[in-house]
């Protein structure tokens, strides 16, 4: 073996054991999202309209800081919390299912006062008719809803309290309490306010609501307090954990929500991991039987290119500490379109070397030549999807910038293994002779199809089916998207038997969700989504649960998204796949040194989105973040596909100088019609095995991804590769 290729094999086998060191434990190496183990996912929103200027200044970071030291103190491991833009922090609580509970922990004020309450009948008769007293303000406690009439202005707040903590009144059959203890300027104060009301009462109000008013008998000078309200032993510890570290600035709103629950999560695993392992075993028999000595070296490729994918996730916090290694939904889809590229250019180049050894080359000069054509239009469709990539982590949001995390290190990992990996091995079995023959199988033969001269029939049947999907689309208004867009809330439950959904019907009405729908899954029965204008989750939880007494019902996930958070998300996917699109549509007219390549392939991108968008409506599926996802994904493996066809026609354009551009385009289309069927048939097994296997969380990605890919073949050839003489001025055809 020469130095040469050694020196190779010992390079690759250290970036091997590389990311397999960083790889595996896959479990301590790469977080899942929330939406794979379960959690959850939060995006709250600072009312600072209240505040002063100033206030306004620092009030973000200080409510950041009080909620990381409650969700520190509430015992929950890997939490996230940032802040994001000026007024919104994203919280995530992974393996945090007791929704309520969190909800309240981390979105209660905490702002604790102490009011003198007025015991004058007169005046309470007076506010209950509706004439509230000046200075003073009605309320009700929290035990048994008596009427009071507090002092508006409190005389002791929480901003006094050193600390917090749980006991046990004997005397009330051990109810657990919460005792509060001043500093000393705080103590001194309440003992001269316990002194100058004795015979009064005390309201002791958080948040605007009465916990308790107890009497004061006695001055108190010892600086402690007692909060009493009939306390479960868990909601005693919270009330004692958020006043011990202190009140938020300012109270905050739930903008956006998604709770997925264990069971769930652990479900999308299992479909997940199937899903993958049935897709990459009909892809790699595949590539073994059709390509056979050559399908099979492409095979350790593709191997050894999910291990680089997961070590370069490994790798991430490492490398760029600001970016965590975690593997989600949207971050399989990117997985998915990498393995695709990597089949791709493992097809490109094994059809190379079957032209160059059909033209008579030897089997070294074959190879190399080979991966020398095929370079250009890998590099070239590579590049355009790693732009996309760049500009959606920039545009996107969460979701969609995972997914471009990792199909970025996916397009690395493929780039590496299937132009530096597979060559090196070829070039070691040639230099051991071991390597007299490379036989293929060829099923798929040359066609002789004039694309250019058909192309207004192709025209036309485009613009029918886009025409008849978008009417759909907007005849079907709000109702096309998915709450990530129009906002609203949706709950998942498990039934221990199919419910009946007449029942449930009844209950929403009951319940005053009239206008909620309800899908039953086809899989699965005993799942019910039901999707709701408002959150009204605990209530319709109970009520279900009353109506439905020997089900067992658990909730698998809840998502609830705000209309101004559901318009926000919607802007920012726009501008990603608007930003994405514009990247693509630069470097082409760069690369290609003709705008009209560029041109071109870009209505390509928008009729394959378009077609999408509008199978989705003629189906009844709604457009979420996973669609949008999904458009992502289609569009990068369009413009690969594209790419491929404008590489072959810049080639053939410097070897048939004679050719018109009409020919040109024929002739390169035809040659590359096997690799386009080959790639898209591959790729669509993946895709295919997630659609069947990946569960119902995965189904609406998967179906777009299948609608588009075919969508992707027919736009490349019989739409963009026509356009482009549509496009050139008729003194350069």
């Amino acid at each position: 073996m020469e130095k040469r290729v050694l020196y190779k094999f010992i390079l690759i086998a250290a970036l091997v054991s590389l990311c397999a060191y960083f790889a595996f434990p896959l479990n301590k190496r790469i977080n899942l999202g929330l939406d794979l183990q379960g959690g959850m996912h939060l995006l709250l929103k600072v009312d600072t309209s209240k505040l002063s200027d100033e206030a306004k200044l620092d009030a973000s970071d200080r409510a950041v800081e009080v909620i990381r030291n409650r969700i520190d103190a509430f015992g929950v491991r890997e939490a996230s919390i940032q802040k994001q833009g000026e007024d919104e922090i994203v919280v995530q609580l992974p393996g945090v299912t007791d929704r309520e509970r969190a909800i309240d922990l981390i979105g209660k004020t905490a702002l604790l006062e102490f009011k003198i309450v007025d015991a004058d009948p007169q005046k309470l008769q007076a506010a209950l008719a509706g004439t509230i007293p000046e200075g003073l303000e009605l309320k009700y406690t929290k035990d048994n809803n008596e009427p009071l009439l507090l002092q508006q202005a409190a005389a002791l707040t929480g901003d006094a309290l050193t600390n917090a903590s749980v006991r046990f009144d004997s005397s009330q059959f051990n109810e657990p309490t919460v005792t509060l203890q001043f500093n000393s300027a705080g103590a001194k104060k309440f003992s001269e306010i316990t002194a100058a009301n004795i015979g009064k009462r005390l309201a002791i109000v958080l948040d605007g609501k009465v916990q308790s008013a107890p009497s004061i008998r006695e001055a108190i000078p010892s600086g402690e307090a007692v909060i009493t309200g009939r306390f479960s032993i868990e909601e005693a510890q919270d009330l004692s954990l958020v006043l011990r570290v202190g009140a938020l600035p300012a109270p905050m709103t739930i903008e956006e929500e998604r709770t997925v629950g264990p069971t769930l999560g652990q479900d999308s695993i299992n479909a997940g991991v199937k899903a993958s392992l049935v897709g990459c075993a009909l892809v790699f028999i595949f590539m073994a039987v059709y390509y056979l000595l050559a399908g099979v070296i492409a095979d350790i490729a593709l191997g050894l290119n999910l291990l680089v994918i997961l070590g370069g996730l490994g790798m991430l916090p490492l490398l760029f500490p600001g970016i965590s290694a975690t593997l989600t939904l949207p971050g399989i889809a990117g997985m998915a379109l990498s393995l695709g590229m990597a089949v791709d250019a493992n097809v490109l180049i094994n059809e190379r070397i079957r032209e160059e050894l059909r033209a008579g080359r030897n089997m070294r000069a074959a190879i190399s030549n080979g991966y020398s054509k095929a370079f250009t239009a890998i590099l070239d469709s590579n590049i355009t999807t790693l732009i996309a990539a760049f500009l959606l982590f920039q545009f996107g949001t969460g979701p969609i910038r995972g997914f471009a995390v990792t199909l970025t290190i996916g397009i690395l990992a493929s780039l590496f293994t299937a132009i530096v990996m597979t060559r090196t091995i070829f070039e070691a079995i040639i230099g051991l002779g071991w390597l007299k023959s490379l036989p293929m199988l060829h099923i798929i033969k040359e066609p002789k199809f004039d694309y250019v001269g058909k192309r207004k029939i192709f025209y036309f049947v485009s613009a029918v089916v886009i025409i008849i999907g978008m009417t759909a689309f907007f005849m079907k208004g709000g109702k096309a998207y998915g709450i990530d867009f129009s906002g609203g809330q949706i709950q998942e439950y498990s039934f221990k038997t199919p419910p009946q959904l007449d029942k449930i019907r009844t209950i929403l009405k009951d319940a005053g969700l009239s206008d909620a729908t309800i899908q039953q899954f086809r899989d699965n029965p005993r799942a019910v989504l039901i999707r709701t204008s408002a959150d009204k989750n605990t209530v319709l939880t109970a009520k279900l649960k009353e109506n439905f007494p020997d089900q067992d019902i658990q909730i698998m996930r809840i998502e609830h998204v705000g209309p101004i958070a559901g318009k926000h998300l919607k802007t920012k996917a726009l501008l990603a796949i608007i930003w994405s699109i514009i990247g693509i549509l630069i470097y082409v007219s760069i690369r290609f040194k003709h705008f009209n390549f560029a041109i071109a392939g870009v209505i390509a991108l928008f009729h394959d989105v378009l077609v999408t968008m509008g199978v989705l409506a003629l189906t009844g599926r709604q457009i979420d973040l996973l669609s949008v996802t999904a458009f992502l994904t289609i569009v990068g493996f369009s413009i690969n596909d594209t790419i491929v066809i404008y590489d072959r026609v810049r080639e053939n354009s410097r070897l048939y100088r004679k050719l018109s551009l009409a020919e040109l385009i024929n002739l390169s289309v035809n040659q590359c019609m096997s690799r386009t069927i080959l790639t898209s048939g591959v790729t669509l097994l993946v895709v295919m095995a997630i659609f069947f296997y990946g569960g119902e969380v995965l189904s609406n990605f998967a179906f777009a991804l299948m609608v588009g890919f075919i969508s992707g073949v027919y736009s490349t050839v019989y739409i963009a590769s026509p356009l482009v003489l549509a496009w050139t001025p008729k003194n350069k055809r």
